[in-house]
């Protein structure tokens, strides 16, 4: 056990220093959501009336609406921008080296998994914080009700950036599935508008946005925002997390996944 946490340990702060290292990466993750909520939420709110609909008590401002989302958003960039790094660091050898430990390969996953959470926390409390700034808060509350949510949405949305980077030989091809599976995932979801309004203009899209894991996500952090819990999205994120863990440690797995013994550090 102590050899475990040792590698956590050190696996977290080496994610640490690297987070630290590129300030970029940090103002980049709070720049677009706050694109989102300071201009296009501007235009948008006089366009889209919204409804009381749970956890809300009363009509809201778009803004508010879509702060939920927008956390959602930082955490599934951040999931995506750690599996680049695994990208990189299988190329660099780093990654190999790594997964040769005698440690389980599991948990040296799982850790490498903690320590971008973690990042990803952070940055949803800055942000959070910034949208206080403007005026648009929460519950006192929810500040701390939502911390789970955001471990558990974290998880799993970096176990999805971990199956991401295990089907990935180079980094060149990294930048298009990444397109490919963010915007999907962030544009066919609640983030930004409620499902009642999706249906309205496309059922079929309704029930799209209504299996997609970024939208339960969205709505555990939107609920736990105002100290409820929804169990229907609890139990879809935490079996979505299940469900890319275990493609993630079938896809490192030398003998199974696309990280065969072999080929070189490219992957």
């Amino acid at each position: 056990m102590r050899r475990w946490l040792v590698a956590l340990r050190a696996i977290v702060l080496r994610e640490a220093m690297r987070f630290i290292s590129q300030r970029s990466r940090f103002v980049a993750a709070l720049v677009r959501p706050l694109v989102w909520l300071i201009v296009f939420a501007a235009g948008f709110r006089a366009a889209l009336g919204l409804s009381i609909i749970p956890p809300y008590q009363t009509y809201i401002t778009y803004e508010v609406y879509i702060v939920p989302g927008l956390c959602g958003m930082i955490q599934l960039f951040n999931g995506m921008q750690s599996s680049l790094s695994l990208v990189y660091d299988r190329e660099m050898g780093s990654m190999r080296l790594l997964l040769t430990s005698p440690l389980p390969r599991w948990w040296l996953l799982f850790s490498k998994l903690l320590a971008g959470v973690a990042v990803s926390i952070l940055q949803v409390y800055v942000f959070l914080a910034i949208a206080a700034a403007f005026g648009i808060t929460m519950p006192w509350g929810g500040y701390l009700y939502v911390l789970p949510a955001l471990v558990i949405s974290g998880l799993m949305l970096g176990a999805l950036g971990l199956l991401i980077s295990s089907t990935i030989r180079q980094l060149e091809n990294f930048a298009g599935v990444m397109n490919f599976v963010i915007f999907p995932m962030f544009f066919m979801s609640t983030a930004l508008y409620p499902l009642w309004r999706m249906a309205e203009s496309s059922v079929l899209l309704r029930d799209i946005c209504a299996v997609n894991p970024f939208t339960h996500a969205v709505e555990l952090i939107r609920f736990a925002l105002y100290g409820s819990v929804n169990g229907m999205a609890l139990v879809w994120v935490v079996l979505a997390f299940a469900v890319f863990m275990i493609g993630s440690l079938i896809g490192y797995d030398p003998a199974r996944g696309m990280v065969r013994k072999g080929r070189g550090p490219a992957g």
